[in-house]
This record gives C-alpha cells, structure tokens and sequence, in this order.
C-alpha cells in the first residue's frame, strides 16, 4: 500500500550532510565543555603549558619589535573581529543582490550574531584574566576566555567555506578560499598571544567554539525537510 505523507512540518528522512554535521557538533560540543571545564577549574598543567608558551612568545615579542608591529597591525585591522563581520555582512549582501538567496544570507548573519553573543557569554560566565607583564606590547578589553578573535574568524571563515562548496566552486577558487582561511584563523590565534592578550588555551577554546556554532548552524540548515511539509510518499509495494 501506498505509505501515508506526515502532517504539515514533519521533518523528511536525515541527509549525510545533516547527519556529518550533527556528529560533529557532538563532538566538538563534548571538546568544548572539557576545555571549559578544564580552564573553570583551573587544571594546573593546562596552566602551566599556558604560562611557558606565553612567556616564551612574550619574550619573542619584545625582542622582535618589527614582527610585532605587523602582528598589531593584523589583529587590529585585517583579522579584527569587527572586520570579519562587516566580511560576512558583504556576503550575506551580495547573496541577496546577486542571487535573490534570502534564507542563506539571513543563516549567515543570524549565525555571526549568535557567535558573537556565546562570545560574551563565555566571556563572562568564566571570567578568566588575561596574561599581565611588566613590559607589555598591546592590551585588550573583557575577560580572556575564548579568544573573540579566534571565534569569530573560525565562525565566519567556516560559514563562508561551506557556502562556497554548496555552490560547486572552481578548484582554484576553492583551493584559495581555503588558504586565506586556513591563514587567517591559524595567523589571529599566533597574533593573539603573540601579543600577550590571550592564553594559547583561550585560542584553542574560541577555535573549538567556533566549530561547534559552524557546524552546528550546517545541521540546522540541513535539516530534513520537505516542500509543503510532507514526507515524499513511497512507491507502492
């Protein structure tokens, strides 16, 4: 007999992509919550590798003062927070003007946003100090935990990468996109404590919560669905 159709907003059968995704916000959310957890508590060895890695890099950064002046220079302006949104805005923008796309735009915007108030909450609910030193290179605002920074260009990197492959991209273009972004989020988390403004556990923390908000959104994107709200019916057996 022919099989039924659901009522109206019954999701259809899982895709492989929402399935990969669902997997990997578990995972990345169980990572997430033991870095956290970790850095909550306080883990002496996880602040002690903290604390031998930044002094080592401090000490390179006062030494090399040319190198730090285009590390400042970086974080402040190419990599800056601030610039990878208006970055995903421009696309956001462009998705709608060049291909009338409204849902990917509104997911792309209503993802950075989220990512960026998870930013603050984390911020908050840990409260974990930034490095302090006699003699320091730059400053920052707000508590260290995650790295601002590192999340939002892993977010906005991330999105923007599974977009892109959405849309079948040449191989040179892809090859490239992939570059600048592999770039980009390792070059903010070198900048980051480089410069004495974040613990490596607070880059390793806000590249994990970025992950989890990337992948998170692409199992919300694909989530089963059906035009109308009905289940495809099956051929009759």
């Amino acid at each position: 007999m022919p099989h039924r159709p659901s009522g109206p907003g019954r999701p259809g059968p899982r895709t492989p992509a929402h399935r990969a995704a669902a997997r990997a916000t578990a995972v990345l959310a169980v990572c997430s919550a033991l870095l956290v957890a970790l850095v909550a508590t306080h883990w002496h060895p996880l602040l002690a590798l903290d604390s031998a890695v930044s002094r080592t890099t401090h000490r390179w950064a006062v030494r090399d003062s040319g190198v730090t002046h285009v590390f400042r220079v970086l974080t402040d302006w190419v990599w800056d927070p601030l610039t990878m949104r208006l970055l995903a805005a421009g696309a956001a923008l462009w998705l709608i003007l060049r291909r009338g796309a409204w849902w990917p735009a509104l997911w792309l915007v209503l993802t950075c946003a989220l990512a960026a108030g998870v930013q603050q909450v984390m911020k908050a609910a840990v409260g974990r100090p930034r490095p302090v030193w006699p003699d320091p290179v730059d400053s920052a605002r707000y508590a260290a935990f995650p790295s601002g920074h590192a999340m939002t260009a892993m977010v906005v990197c991330g999105l923007l990468l599974w977009l892109l492959r959405r849309r079948t991209a040449s191989t040179a273009l892809w090859g490239a996109a992939v570059a600048a972004s592999v770039v980009t989020v390792a070059g903010v988390g070198l900048t980051r404590v480089w410069l004495g403004v974040h613990w490596p556990s607070d880059v390793l923390g806000g590249w994990l919560l970025g992950a989890l908000m990337v992948t998170a959104a692409v199992a919300v994107y694909e989530w089963p669905r059906v035009d109308g709200g009905h289940r495809p019916s099956r051929r009759p057996e």
